[in-house]
Order: structure tokens, then C-alpha cells, then sequence
């Protein structure tokens, strides 16, 4: 219930809120799990919730004291969604919790309302509809205006499966660090540990986690030899291809995640620059790198569209700012802060960087551009719009190496699906300058 005052009456980010309590509560293994499964639940679902909430309650949601209804919210999610926990249990529990909240008065309207939820809520629920745009929006609770867009780019079965997988926990990968150990040797000493783990056939460092647990105290997570890192995420680097001995830019590098990818797969060898415009997130990039072993990375600080990094790399990276509408299920109150004009603002966010970005490439090198998103006009139409203007580059065909990843529109590029691929959407393209010209100034 704390997670949801800061996440809705502060504005706080729904995951670093989470971490902080369970870390006050000392929530740890199962305990976590569930803790984490419930505020990120109620906070995703929050507008199916509110819709059966709102049909069970004889007043309106919005003159519900804010205490309360989180409370309520806690216990609707759990009698809707979570079949372990009875629901005797799931209204006994926010009674109490709405008693400690908002006080003895609450307890009353708190049993009616919680009571009723359980015994109509499911057909409630089973009575939304997601044959159209709305309805979907409605059933898996997101904005109208992010399943319209998904409607549109993928169809309405692709649409309505992703929208349903948001809510669904998120993949736990963690990256084998081979400037430290190698995958091997990292899945004997989670297997010692008891950590169910096995290695993605895909991917040579990625490391699928099949239940709890704790990274932020595990001795391999402090020696630096794993790193928290999502399956789509990791295949950035990969397209990348950055040899030892390469000259490699990358230019949004905030926390490191990648830039690290890259230092490992140049086995330390070579030269790495990493850009990043805020000061805080460039210390945070730092100690990323220092942890995982990759302090031959050159980190600078300041604004990638202007910053003078130098020319002639052979590979830059650019993993541009995006809507992030990749990551739902990972983060869960990004889809309440999200707005259509935010995807045109990063798109034009995008062309800039986009542009400083191909200044960088020395001719026969290669510009790979990703995005954490699921967005055509930040991802495939930002592509094909910088093609038209800048002769000298052409895209590579990524579908041919990963037909299985491939853009639905336009299969030179990758775009990976959650409730296809199990792991966050993300937009990858790759582009190799063919000639000496640039457009005028």
C-alpha cells in the first residue's frame, strides 16, 4: 500500500518504490516475490480494477478517500487476479488494512464493497469485451490510445495477446559477465546457491531465472559477474558486432547496461566512449562499469547531438530515448505516463540524435539504432525517414540472420514482442555507411 500512495499520490516510479520497501520491510525470497507481484498488479491493472471496484461501490470512486481505495485496490486485484490467495482471506485482509489506513469508520464500506467484488467481480470481468480498441483497453487496462496504436502496427489477435501478456510478471535474464566469468561458471554457482537457472540457446551470456531470486545481494552480482539485463536487450550489442581492437561510440550509454555488452564482447580490447548527458546517470554509468570490470571505458559527459566525441568510429551505438512501451510489464506505471504526444516528441528527439549519430561512423562502419519500444513512428518510419535523406547509408538485413525477429513491415529490422518472444519489445536496426557524402549543412 505504500508502493501505490507513492506511485499515485506522489509520482514516484512504481519499481524504484517497490525496492525501497521491500528493502524497509526486509521482504526477502517468496515473501518479495508476492509483495512485488500485488503493487505491481494493482498498479497496472488499475483501470480494470477501478471498473469493477466502480460497479460494486455505492459511491463514486473519486469521493473514496485515496487511502481507501488503494486499500481496495489491493484486495480487487487479489480476489480477480491471484488465485493464491483465498478470497475469505483477500477481504479480511483489506478490511484491516482499510481500518489502519483510513480508520474504524472505513471497515464497514470497505467489507461491502470488498464482498461484493468477490462474489460479481469475475463476471464482471468476464462480460468486458476486447473485440475493439477500447474494449481491449478496458479488459487488460491500459490507454485507449496504446491499444489503438498496437491495433494499427500488429493486428487485432497481436494487439490483444500483448496487451494481455503486460501484465503478466516479467522475464528475470541475467547476463553472464565475461570480463569477470563465463556463463558456465556462473550457472554452477547459482545452481550451488539453489537459483533455478538455465542458459538461452540464443544468446551465449544470457541467463533465464526461473523463480526467486535476489540480486542485489548476491556475491556475483557484487563481483560483477551478472548483470540484470532482459534477452531483447542483450541482442542490441549482438547486432552491434563490435570486434577487439574496434573504435566504438555509444551514445546514450545510461546505466551502462549495454556499454558493458560491448566492452565485454570486445573482451576489453580497443577503444570504448560512452555518452551521457545528466552528470548523476554519467557517476551511476561509472560505478556500473567499475562493478562489471569495464573501466577502459571512456565516459563523457554531455549532450550526444553536440558533444565532440571525435569522428571515424567504427561502430556506434545509439539506443535512442523512447516511449518505452516495450518494457509494460517490467515497469509498471509506465503506461499511465506515457501521452501520444510524448511518442512525437521522442521521434523528433530521435532524428536529431539520429543525425548527430551518423556524423560518428567512419565509411564501412555500421550505426546500430534501438529503441525500447513498440512504436512504428519512433522505430521503422524514424529508420526509412533518415534513409531518404542520408544516401550514404543503407539498412542491413537483420531478418535474414533473425528471421524469427523480424519487423512485421518492414523485415530488414528486428522488433521483438513480449507475448511472442518473452522478454521486452524492443526495435533494432542496423546501418552500414557505403560512401564518403553527407548532405550539405
Amino acid at each position: 500500500m505504500r508502493v501505490l500512495r507513492r506511485v499515485f499520490a506522489e509520482g514516484a516510479f512504481a519499481d524504484r518504490a517497490l525496492r525501497a520497501e521491500a528493502d524497509r520491510a526486509r521482504l526477502e525470497g517468496r515473501e518479495r516475490a508476492l509483495a512485488e507481484r500485488l503493487a505491481s498488479g494493482a498498479v497496472q491493472r488499475r483501470a480494470t480494477v477501478d471498473h469493477v471496484l466502480a460497479a460494486c461501490s455505492a459511491r463514486p470512486l473519486a469521493e473514496i478517500d485515496p487511502d481507501l481505495l488503494d486499500a481496495l485496490r489491493l484486495g480487487a486485484l487479489q480476489v480477480l487476479f491471484l488465485d493464491a490467495v483465498p478470497a475469505r482471506a483477500a477481504v479480511e485482509q483489506t478490511v484491516e488494512l482499510a481500518r489502519e489506513a483510513a480508520g474504524e469508520r472505513t471497515t464497514g464500506f470497505a467489507n461491502a464493497v470488498m464482498r461484493r467484488a468477490a462474489r460479481e467481480g469475475p463476471g464482471l470481468l468476464a462480460r468486458l469485451d476486447d473485440a475493439t480498441p477500447e474494449g481491449a483497453a478496458l479488459r487488460h487496462s491500459h490507454p485507449e490510445w496504446i491499444a489503438r496504436s498496437w491495433w494499427e502496427a500488429l493486428g487485432p489477435a497481436a494487439a490483444r495477446a500483448l496487451l494481455a501478456h503486460d501484465n503478466e510478471p516479467p522475464e528475470l535474464a541475467l547476463r553472464a559477465n565475461e570480463l569477470v566469468a563465463t556463463r558456465g561458471e556462473v550457472l554452477a554457482a547459482l545452481r550451488r546457491r539453489g537459483v533455478a537457472a538455465r542458459a538461452d540457446v540464443a544468446l551465449p551470456e544470457a541467463i533465464i531465472v526461473d523463480g526467486p531470486f535476489d540480486l542485489a545481494h548476491s556475491p556475483l552480482f557484487a563481483a560483477g559477474a551478472i548483470t540484470p539485463q532482459g534477452r531483447a536487450s542483450m541482442l542490441v550489442a549482438r547486432v552491434a558486432a563490435p570486434r577487439p581492437g574496434e573504435r566504438v561510440l555509444d551514445l546514450c550509454a545510461s546505466p551502462g547496461t549495454k556499454t558493458t555488452h560491448l566492452a565485454a564482447l570486445m573482451g576489453g580490447r580497443g577503444s570504448l566512449v560512452a555518452v551521457e548527458s545528466n552528470r548523476g546517470r554519467a557517476r551511476a554509468l561509472a560505478d556500473n562499469c567499475h562493478r562489471l570490470g569495464a573501466d577502459a571505458v571512456e565516459i563523457v559527459s554531455g549532450d550526444a547531438r553536440e558533444v565532440d566525441v571525435g569522428h571515424d568510429y567504427d561502430r556506434v551505438l545509439l539506443d535512442a530515448p523512447c516511449s518505452d512501451l516495450g518494457t509494460l510489464a517490467a515497469r509498471p506505471d509506465a503506461r499511465w505516463r506515457k501521452s501520444p504526444a510524448d511518442v512525437d516528441e521522442l521521434a523528433e528527439l530521435g532524428r536529431e540524435l539520429l543525425a548527430a549519430a551518423a556524423r560518428r561512423v567512419r565509411p564501412g562502419g555500421t550505426l546500430t539504432f534501438s529503441t525500447c519500444t513498440i512504436s512504428p513512428p519512433e522505430n521503422a518510419e524514424q529508420v526509412e525517414r533518415f534513409l531518404e535523406t542520408r544516401p550514404d547509408f543503407a539498412a542491413d538485413d537483420l531478418g535474414a540472420d533473425w528471421p524469427d525477429l523480424r519487423d512485421r513491415s518492414r523485415p530488414r529490422y528486428l522488433q521483438t514482442l513480449p507475448h511472442r518472444d518473452a522478454t521486452a519489445g524492443f526495435f533494432i536496426a542496423r546501418l552500414r555507411r557505403t560512401g564518403e557524402s553527407e548532405p550539405p549543412a
